[in-house]
């Protein structure tokens, strides 16, 4: 049996990944897990959660996974892609998907632009209709300051893995991202030994990236990547 674990990012939940998972779910018959992190989920309880506790959630799952299943892959998205590389560096996963991974943050020229879009759409009474600001505003109020440093934190620890990653991995970004900045997919691709490796960049794509316009040319180019095949597996 095929298993696939897909981690969610900082301050998200499974629905982050969720198009993509419907996706797999239909054309294969992987057993694909998607857990909920630490403190995460529909409602935000981040105070005095560490990084390490997000990590050993990860672990678990992944153990469960490689006992139950023959052949595993990893896909992690945004601070996800993070765990991911930690997972996959750790125990025997196959491939290694990362989707926005966030080994660079804060992408200042996009991130401009967007504020400057909501304050154009706050201008003209338009402000509750635009998808970043319903994204994200809840998410301010409720992320706690030592949460952002524990996400820091987790960074500094796990750039440095990049350099032992020697399976095949696909890196996935969106260039239109204020989150993440596509020198991060450039990082990673330059970082990661592996003889198997690609970059995929999602030229319309802000971070969420399996919300993207153009998600349906990003799943497949997942699945290929994981099967060698764009047949139903």
């Amino acid at each position: 049996m095929i298993g696939c674990l897909c981690i969610h990012g900082f301050t998200g939940a499974p629905y982050e990944v969720e198009p993509l998972v419907e996706y797999l779910h239909e054309k294969t018959s992987w057993k694909i897990v998607v857990p909920t992190l630490p403190g995460h989920g529909e409602v935000l309880s981040l105070k005095g959660v560490t990084y390490d506790q997000w990590l050993e959630h990860a672990e678990k799952e992944m153990k469960q996974l490689l006992a139950q299943c023959d052949t595993v892959y990893v896909i992690g998205f945004s601070m996800g892609g993070l765990i991911a590389v930690y997972l996959a560096e750790k125990y025997p996963a196959k491939k290694l998907i990362l989707l926005s991974a966030a080994a660079k943050y804060i992408n200042a020229g996009q991130m401009f632009s967007d504020i400057k879009e909501m304050l154009k759409d706050l201008r003209s009474g338009q402000l509750k209709e635009n998808e970043l600001f319903l994204r994200y505003k809840d998410k301010l109020l409720l992320t706690p300051l030592s949460a952002t440093w524990q996400f820091r934190k987790m960074v500094v620890r796990i750039n440095p893995l990049f350099t032992k990653i020697q399976i095949p991995t696909l890196i996935a970004q969106g260039l239109a991202d204020g989150i993440v900045p596509p020198k991060s997919a450039e990082y990673i691709y330059r970082h990661i030994p592996s003889k198997q490796k690609e970059i995929y960049y999602a030229r319309n794509a802000k971070h969420h990236i399996c919300h993207a316009e153009e998600k349906e040319e990003l799943f497949e180019k997942i699945f290929t990547f994981l099967t060698g095949s764009s047949r139903v597996s």
